[in-house]
């Protein structure tokens, strides 16, 4: 009897149990919280590999571009280039080649325009792979509240139900308890790989973007001396 006992009760605290005997309130707010965890890691598998993959090929065209005999070659080559740094090299190359075309050419202001084309590229392609970050923040912030208000309503169910069948048995309260503190964990599972992804992605972002600017400098250093030469 009591080896059948253990099992009726392991069987009534699962999590689908847990789920479907929850109150309409909770169950809304653990089905949310579920469909936060599995956005949390698309996101983390998704855009992770997307950084991964802009700083990998970010840092072998720095490394061709580095050794590269013809930068107007490499420039014909890459116009269409999707890799961040080959973008701020072709903003660049384009905003070179128009300064320098005009009949009189005033050094300090193509310096000043082509400094300014790569740093707003530099900028705009952070922000392009920065996408969706935000919803790794929400998420850490919000679910665990989310969570703790699942739980709150369950107990608040709980007890409203003890006083209306004058049953106070531990047995008649463990239940209720514990499809409410189910919600509590369902937010932890949904913000902590959520906070740990945001943290890790938006140190991998930094990385990326000072590896931008740290090309886009080398890029504007190359050119400056270019423009002196013309001179």
């Amino acid at each position: 009897m009591n080896g059948l006992s253990v099992t009726t009760n392991s069987a009534a605290i699962s999590p689908i149990a847990l789920f479907l005997h929850a109150d309409i309130v909770v169950k809304v707010v653990m089905a949310g919280l579920i469909l936060a965890s599995l956005l949390t890691w698309t996101i983390i598998i998704g855009r992770g590999a997307v950084l991964r993959s802009a700083q990998n090929r970010s840092e072998a065209f720095a490394r061709d571009f580095s050794r590269a005999p013809d930068i107007d070659k490499l420039y014909a080559a890459e116009t269409k280039s999707e890799v961040p740094a080959a973008r701020i090299f072709t903003a660049g190359m384009l905003e070179w080649r128009r300064s320098t075309s005009a009949k009189k050419v005033d050094p300090d202001a193509a310096r000043a325009r082509i400094a300014a084309v790569m740093a707003t590229t530099a900028s705009a392609e952070t922000e392009r792979l920065s996408d969706r970050l935000n919803l790794l923040a929400t998420i850490g912030s919000v679910s665990p509240f989310v969570g703790l208000f699942g739980t709150v309503w369950g107990i608040m169910r709980s007890f409203a139900d003890i006083a209306a069948s004058q049953n106070t048995s531990f047995g008649a309260v463990a239940p209720g308890i514990a499809e409410a503190l189910f919600a509590t964990a369902l937010g932890l599972f949904a913000a902590i790989p959520a906070v740990i992804g945001y943290n890790r992605m938006t140190h991998r972002l930094d990385k990326i973007e000072s590896g931008l600017m740290r090309f886009a400098e080398t890029l504007h250093a190359d050119l400056s001396r270019e423009l002196d030469a013309e001179r």
